[in-house]
């Protein structure tokens, strides 16, 4: 069967995107990969067709918990035999997946990078001959990437224990020096692999910046911008306050809007996506989850009210932004005050180890008051009330994420079950980390500052 008959018969599709038929080519031929191609672009694909024409298993290692189940249920429907395994699972779950895992009944499963951590997963998955392993969000492997992850360090040591498969790594934005990176961590001699490069040259979008100072003026701002353009369109923040301000601005106007943010229950977020997807004239202002996973192809203007903390984010969200290849717009607000509240996220975002340990042994030693009281117990113990620093919350993620703690604080069933690992609480990578950021953050705000072309200044960036 031609690849093109095996994508008609699993996938319904008549022709690959891109690059996609030679990215899927070169991973049968045995060769390892490097796909850059901006979300969108269909880089599941390059793994999952793979995964069906060759023997044993593939396995994806992603930090994205959120799309695992959607696009675990998407395959299972095209008839895949697959599964994922992170922290989301009770550990009769986890347990019962390691055992199908044993017995060898997937072709197909997505783990968080943490997993590996595990005796009981390392000891499943050696029941199996790994013949792909995929990397997705790569650029989390290093230290100067956007979103530097420390469970991602060890990549390396997890290929060696899966005895070297051919390895396909992904991500939608990689700087060059990320990318030498990421081929360098796990330890990919570069003569060795095919880099396949999409580009990010996107001719019909157009990138403006304008530069103002205070809500009132980017509502005005906005307003004015709506006149001119009425389709579908995103308008991001990194502040669920200054949305939920900026949403109240636009009441008043009498504009109707939609709106997702993590503070709305599930089922209202759920309902506002599905209600912006149908659409073709919706507004819909969200933080940056919104998107992931989100194809949406006629989207005609996505609007930055505040400013990214990278130009990865911000290429990644603008992006999104007419991937029908017809006219659209993209265009930033940029205030300078909003440097700080990105200064703010990049400190709140990253506790640093010693808060990590704390956070567990609170956890671990007052479990019964932690669950009676939740967060503000934790807050409290750890001295500090600022309400936009949620270390506490990042440290309970990241503790829930190593499987250092079970349960849900909000639910009041927590519970500690393992102390955190080393890396976890490695201080020279939580160093590299927030030196990373402030990199990013600092080309941002050139970037928003920049007089010229920012089509070529993207372009420089990327190494395009």
């Amino acid at each position: 069967m031609t690849l093109k008959k095996s994508l008609e018969s699993l996938f319904g599709y008549h022709e690959f995107r891109g690059d996609q038929e030679k990215i899927i080519q070169s991973a049968l031929e045995g060769k390892h990969t490097l796909v850059l191609a901006p979300t969108g672009m269909g880089k599941s694909l390059c793994y999952q067709l793979p995964a069906r024409l060759l023997p044993g298993l593939t396995l994806v290692i992603s930090p994205l918990i959120a799309l695992m189940k959607d696009q675990v249920d998407a395959a299972t429907k095209r008839g895949f035999k697959c599964c994922y395994i992170n922290s989301s699972l009770s550990r009769d779950e986890r347990n019962g997946r390691y055992k199908q895992l044993a017995e060898q009944k997937y072709e197909l499963v997505y783990v968080t990078p943490e997993r590996f951590q595990k005796p009981e997963f390392r000891e499943a998955l050696a029941k199996n001959k790994v013949s792909l392993l995929a990397v997705d969000e790569a650029h989390c492997i290093s230290q100067w990437g956007h979103d530097f992850r420390p469970d991602y360090t060890r990549m390396a040591e997890f290929r060696h224990l899966l005895k070297d498969p051919v390895t396909m790594a992904l991500t939608a934005t990689a700087t060059p020096e990320v990318q030498t990176d990421i081929l360098k961590q796990l330890q990919l001699p570069r003569e060795e692999v095919k880099v396949f490069h999409h580009g990010i040259a996107r001719e019909n979008l157009q990138l403006d910046v304008e530069s103002l100072h205070g809500l009132e003026n980017k509502l005005v701002a906005f307003l004015e911008f709506r006149k001119k353009e009425k389709g579908p369109t995103i308008v991001y923040f990194s502040l669920i306050q200054t949305l939920s301000n900026f949403s109240e601005g636009l009441r008043k106007k009498g504009v109707p809007h939609l709106i997702y943010h993590g503070q709305l229950p599930d089922r209202v977020r759920k309902q506002n996506q599905n209600a912006f997807m149908k659409s073709t004239g919706d507004i819909i202002l969200a933080t940056p989850a919104f998107g992931l996973g989100v194809d949406k192809s006629d989207i005609r203007a996505v609007l930055h009210a505040e400013l990214p903390g990278s130009i990865e984010a911000y290429y990644q969200e603008v992006g999104r932004a007419g991937r029908d290849g017809k006219p659209a717009q993209g265009l930033l607000l940029y205030d300078e005050d909003d440097i700080t509240v990105q200064m703010e996220f990049i400190k709140w975002a990253n506790p640093e180890p010693g808060f990590i340990q704390s956070v567990y042994l609170k956890i671990q030693d007052h479990t019964a008051r932690v669950n009676a009281e939740g967060y503000d117990y934790l807050r409290s113990e750890m001295n500090f009330y600022n309400r936009r620093d949620f270390r506490v919350e990042t440290a309970v993620n990241l503790l829930k994420r190593w499987d250092c703690v079970e349960g849900d604080i909000e639910k009041r069933d927590i519970v500690a079950i393992a102390p955190p690992d080393p890396t976890l609480l490695d201080k020279a990578l939580y160093e590299a980390r927030l030196k990373g950021q402030h990199t990013k953050l600092l080309e941002m705000v050139r970037f928003a500052k920049l007089d010229g072309d920012r089509h070529a200044r993207l372009a420089e960036y990327f190494g395009v």
